[in-house]
């Protein structure tokens, strides 16, 4: 079974509020017959888009291929964070890393952030980007190491988060479930597939040859790179491998140290003057739980909530009872709200939770496990192919060298193995441990 066809209809974006509320481009042809290229990109999300994108700005020949269409996987059905820093936060990545490497890590995060925000002013990509995203605390104890944690940014690093006690977080955010959080105006919040078609509009406009519906499924490695679809191949000079959670078999070395899961999303029907129970400022909120939620309002005043998680290749058969859980814990006052949307993705996480760049041959290059810090990671790391393709690999090689083992029991067990990681943790949540 392939998870780029468990759950989805060929072709075509899933049902999602971001499909619906964003102007689709018209279909690219699939490939047929034999292309040439400088460089042959896999992958038509952020890491795809963005390493084509400044390949064919600097000049080189570039064909895209996506299975689907540009923007179709977690690049355009993710929750919208921008993020600060790097998945894990500066107090991990100190102890795992040292101060010296974990300062470069947060550097490249701020340059992530910036990456992102110039190409959308650069190519006027309107997808609501929006300043702020907040950490929330559901006790007393993690609302204290979120403070601690913003005292410890401020220190060491110079950056300024916004501490809110217990009643500052209720003015912001109309939920009993909360103790306190910090909130990042650093950050920010956009419409996820929004941006994915921006930068797809931008890679046309540079010259980057983009072919959708054209499924890679093998890659013949050699001085030059042979990329065979069921209808076509690329002859490239170089490959870059964009694939993420939904790589595959295409190349094993990486997929070992990259775990697809699934995450999803609710979308409510507008909220109205309902929407000030929600939050109070024009941010997005995270909290503290092992399985993550997130939330914020969209620009027509609807709730758009993550939560929960799943393991293996299918989406469960009712989204919204999976995500009205935690919504209801969260906001109990909303459980007459109509969930009008429902939808799930495939993202990918490492052992570590720092994104996996390797160079899997002289001339092929693949980044991927973003863990759900892609909005950033996923459009710098495709610079960094970019860069690297170019000879300038140092950036490339920063993140090489992070940490991201293999996940334990091979490709049989890991599966099994993390959900039964995530059950207990999940369950730790539940209990308040």
């Amino acid at each position: 079974m392939n998870l780029l066809f468990s759950n989805d209809k060929r072709g075509d974006y899933p049902q999602s509020w971001y499909a619906a509320s964003a102007d689709l481009l018209a279909p690219f042809a699939p490939l047929g017959g034999v292309q040439r290229a400088d460089v042959c990109v896999v992958g038509g999300g952020y890491t795809g888009l963005s390493a084509a994108l400044h390949l064919a700005e600097a000049g080189l020949d570039v064909v895209l291929l996506e299975a689907h269409r540009v923007g179709f996987g977690a690049s355009g059905r993710n929750g919208g964070q921008l993020g600060s820093g790097q998945r894990l936060d500066q107090l991990k990545l100190e102890k795992m890393l040292g101060a010296e490497d974990a300062r470069r890590m947060w550097e490249f995060g701020e340059e992530a952030k910036a990456l992102v925000r110039g190409l959308v002013e650069r190519h006027g990509i309107d997808c609501h980007l929006r300043d702020g995203v907040g950490w929330a605390g559901s006790s007393a104890g993690s609302v204290a190491e979120l403070h601690d944690y913003a005292a410890h940014m401020d220190a060491r690093y110079g950056y300024g988060l916004e501490v809110l006690d217990r009643e500052a977080f209720a003015a912001l955010c109309r939920s009993p479930d909360f103790q306190g959080g910090v909130l990042d105006m650093g950050a920010a919040h956009l419409h996820p597939l929004r941006l994915a078609l921006g930068l797809a509009e931008a890679c046309v406009r540079a010259g980057v040859r983009i072919y959708e519906r054209s499924h890679v499924h093998h890659i013949q490695h050699g001085s030059k790179v042979v990329v065979q679809t069921d209808a076509g191949r690329v002859e490239a000079d170089h490959l870059i491998l964009g694939c993420n959670g939904y790589l595959g078999g295409l190349d094993r070395k990486v997929a070992a140290r990259v775990m697809p899961i699934n995450n999803f999303i609710v979308a409510t029907e507008p909220l109205g003057d309902r929407a000030a129970e929600v939050l109070t400022r024009d941010v997005a909120l995270c909290d503290d739980r092992f399985v993550v939620n997130y939330w914020k309002l969209s620009d027509d005043k609807r709730l758009l909530f993550g939560g929960g998680e799943s393991y293996g290749y299918r989406f469960p058969s009712d989204i919204r009872a999976v995500v009205r859980k935690p919504l209801a814990q969260i906001y109990p006052h909303l459980a007459d709200v109509k969930l009008e949307y429902a939808w799930g993705g495939t993202l990918a996480i490492t052992m570590k939770r720092l994104p996996h760049l390797a160079r899997v041959a002289p001339n092929v290059l693949s980044a991927s496990g973003y863990s759900g810090h892609g909005v950033g990671n996923a459009v710098q790391a495709g610079k960094l192919m970019a860069e690297a393709v170019r000879g300038q690999a140092s950036g490339f090689d920063a993140f090489a060298a992070l940490p991201t083992p293999a996940f334990p029991g091979g490709a049989g067990l890991r599966t099994p193995l993390l959900a039964l990681a995530m059950s207990w943790f999940a369950l730790r949540d539940k209990l308040g441990l």
